[in-house]
């Protein structure tokens, strides 16, 4: 089965994090379109409101993004340069702290805007996302290591 409008959308917000800034050029406003409109009957008020949550979250998102972009910056600059281990310590944790006030941020804001809905339309917004996961799987655990590798002892890999 095809992911509906609705699904992608709902993937945009959801993986919204990564792609803050992509999402500030292309502004899709998933909660305007007609299709998932109807898809979850939402009404012009309950749109208006999900504006109003996102409009507020994403200049938060895009200010936090800006500063994570800068921390992590930061940390590369610090490496690049063989920093002292308390030094690079000290900037991870920097980077994690921003990390995490814009995961809170992101989360809060799709908590906000799922409070829009009525307890119905919760339920068609869940069986649509959990849809939309089953047509768009994620690989569980770390990614494959690519062949010539090196093992944990630092040698070579030879074909697997």
């Amino acid at each position: 089965m095809r992911p509906t409008v609705f699904g992608r959308a709902l993937a945009l917000v959801v993986l919204m994090m990564p792609a803050v800034q992509a999402l500030a050029q292309t502004g899709f406003p998933w909660w305007k379109d007609p299709k998932v409109v109807q898809e979850l009957g939402l009404s012009a008020d309950q749109s208006a409101r999900i504006d109003t949550v996102y409009r507020v979250a994403f200049s938060q998102l895009r200010q936090s993004k800006a500063e994570l972009d800068r921390q992590e910056a930061e940390l590369s600059r610090l490496l690049e340069i063989n920093a002292d281990e308390a030094t690079v310590l000290r900037q991870v944790d920097k980077v994690e702290v921003v990390r995490g006030t814009l995961n809170k941020s992101r989360t809060l804001m799709l908590l906000h805007m799922r409070q829009v809905f009525t307890p119905k339309q919760n339920v068609k917004f869940n069986a649509v996302f959990e849809q939309y996961r089953r047509d768009n799987p994620r690989p569980a655990g770390p990614p494959p290591e690519p062949k010539g590798s090196p093992d944990p002892k630092g040698r070579p890999q030879t074909g697997r």
